[in-house]
Formats: structure tokens, C-alpha cells, sequence
């Protein structure tokens, strides 16, 4: 331990996954492949439903946005992962520290929101689809999904003025690979509980809502489908369900893990396996699911290369 005789410190020491010896490079070019498929995955899906007509609609949208979030989730954590693996650890300062956890919690509240206004989605298109037209508009998307964001910014940076307060003696140790709030609260010399209500109080709005609003769509919707005589009717409804709830499913799994029923401090290496698949192999997984099991987003891919094809071709 680094210690300091109750000196207020000025920076962290974020241990990462220690010293990985001859798995080093191994370990680190893993990491890098998944982050580099991660962000061209999700590039590629805001760009297609940027430039393909066929996919203006609310639900391709929304999936742009969830793209955009897990650009900006990945970008600032994995880097300095990748630098910890290098280096076996390295130090951070505490102002910097305090923006890697904003910047994480701006886009993960932004997630569970997105997450909640993709169902209300599949909810009107599928039990009121003579309705969809009015109640979906461009104005309303824009609206849901500035609200998201919104809501990410504000509060994450409500709990980041609070955290800001604490003050850090002795300990400086973080046995982890990104500033997170569980081990800065460990870490603090000053009373936490002001950050400990305000977090709280804010995850009800963030965690619960979201997930109650997801689960009691579903459950119309699929009270809805069931009604439908048709199997190709009730095939088609379930399949443009299946691939949000399996994302659904992955994100407030590893969530619940992580937040909710945290591992003891005994188990703080499932707790770091669980934060790689939350941070790496998720947001490689969501553009991925939606990419192979629709049919729209395949077609769109398809119809851009021979797009580029034939341009290529006129130029030659």
C-alpha cells in the first residue's frame, strides 16, 4: 500500500490485471482486436442508417444512438485497459480519474434509457400499429432520445460534483482497470454518504424505471402476439423483438452483476471479468445480434457494397 501519513493525495494507482508475465502481448492484442471490431462494428451501423432510406425509422434510430453510446463507453475505458496491461499498472490523477467515471456514466445511463424507448418502440409498432405513425414522429424520436442523453449528462455530473468534495488520504489503490465509484468511496477519507443518497436516489430514475418500463411492455407485447392467429404473423412480431431482448437480457445482466450484487472483495477477480465483458465484449455483441439476425441491415450492407462496386466500376 502507498501511504501517505493522512497527506491528501493527488493521485491513484490503478492496479489493472497486475503482471500478466508471457501472456502479456497475448492478453493485449485479444483486447485490442475486440476493441477495434467493437468500435468498426458500431461505426458501421450509424453509418448505414445514416446513408440507407430504408432504414429511417424510429427503430434504427434508436439503434444509432445505442451505437454512438457504446462508441463513447468503449473509448474511455479500453485504451488505458490496453496501457495497464502493457505497463502491469499505472498511476492517474484524481482530476482525471473523476472524468473517466463521468464519461463512464454519462453513456450508461444513456443506454438504459435507449434501452427503455427501443421497447416503447416495438410496443406501439406491434399493439398499436395504426397508430404508429402518429405517435412515433421524427419530432417525438428527437425528443426520447435527447431526453436520454440529457439525463446522462445531468445525472452523471450530479453525482461527479459530489464525488468531487471527498477527499482521498493514505489509501491510493485501486484494484481495478478504470475509475469507478465503489473503489473511490473505499478509497475516501471524508464522509461519503452525501454521494451514497445522491447515487440512490439517481438509480431509480436510470436502473429501475428503464426496466420496469421494458418488462411491462413485453409483457403486452407479448400477451399481443400471442393473440395473433397466424405463426408467420406471430414468427415475423417475435423476431423484430428477439434481438432487443437478447441485448436487454446481456446489458442489465452484467449490469446487475456489476451494480446491483456486486462480488465480495474476495471475488474482486470475477468483479474485473465481468467489468471486460461489460466494457469490451457488449458493445461488440449489440451491433453485432442486430447485424445478423435482421434481415434490413444485411439487405443495406448488401445493397452499399454493390453500391461502391458500381462506383469503383464507372471510375475504372
Amino acid at each position: 500500500m502507498h501511504k501517505r501519513n493522512q497527506s491528501t493525495i493527488t493521485e491513484f494507482f490503478l492496479v489493472g490485471f497486475g503482471d500478466l508475465h508471457n501472456v502479456k502481448i497475448f492478453v493485449f492484442t485479444i483486447c485490442l482486436i475486440i476493441h477495434i471490431l467493437a468500435l468498426t462494428a458500431n461505426i458501421l451501423v450509424i453509418a448505414l442508417v445514416g446513408v440507407t432510406k430504408s432504414l429511417h425509422s424510429p427503430m434504427y434510430f434508436f439503434l444509432s444512438q445505442l451505437s454512438l453510446s457504446e462508441i463513447l463507453f468503449t473509448s474511455n475505458i479500453v485504451p488505458n485497459m490496453l496501457w495497464l496491461i502493457l505497463v502491469g499498472g499505472g498511476k492517474i490523477s484524481i482530476a482525471r480519474c473523476m472524468a473517466q467515471f463521468y464519461l463512464l456514466g454519462v453513456p450508461t445511463i444513456a443506454q438504459c434509457l435507449l434501452l427503455a424507448a427501443m421497447s416503447f418502440d416495438r410496443y406501439v409498432a406491434i399493439c398499436r400499429p395504426l397508430h404508429y405513425a402518429i405517435i412515433m414522429t421524427f419530432i417525438h424520436q428527437l425528443l426520447m432520445v435527447a431526453s436520454c442523453w440529457f439525463l446522462g449528462f445531468t445525472l452523471s455530473l450530479f453525482i461527479y460534483i459530489f464525488l468531487r468534495k471527498l477527499k482521498f488520504c493514505n489509501l491510493d489503490i485501486i484494484n481495478h482497470f478504470y475509475c469507478d465509484i465503489a473503489p473511490l468511496l473505499r478509497l475516501s477519507c471524508s464522509n461519503t454518504s452525501a454521494v451514497e443518497l445522491v447515487t440512490a436516489v439517481g438509480s431509480f430514475p436510470v436502473l429501475l424505471t428503464p426496466f420496469m418500463t421494458i418488462v411491462v411492455t413485453y409483457i403486452i407485447i407479448i400477451r399481443t402476439i400471442l393473440k395473433i392467429r397466424s405463426n408467420v404473423g406471430r414468427h415475423k412480431a417475435f423476431s423484430t423483438c428477439s434481438s432487443h431482448l437478447i441485448i436487454v437480457c446481456m446489458y442489465y445482466g452484467t449490469l446487475t452483476s456489476i451494480y446491483i450484487f456486486p462480488p465480495r472483495d474476495n471475488s474482486i477477480d470475477l468483479n474485473k471479468s465481468l467489468s471486460v465483458l461489460y466494457t469490451l465484449v457488449t458493445p461488440l455483441f449489440n451491433p453485432l445480434i442486430y447485424s445478423l439476425r435482421n434481415k434490413d441491415i444485411k439487405a443495406a450492407i448488401f445493397k452499399n457494397i454493390q453500391a461502391l462496386r458500381l462506383r469503383k466500376a464507372e471510375k475504372s
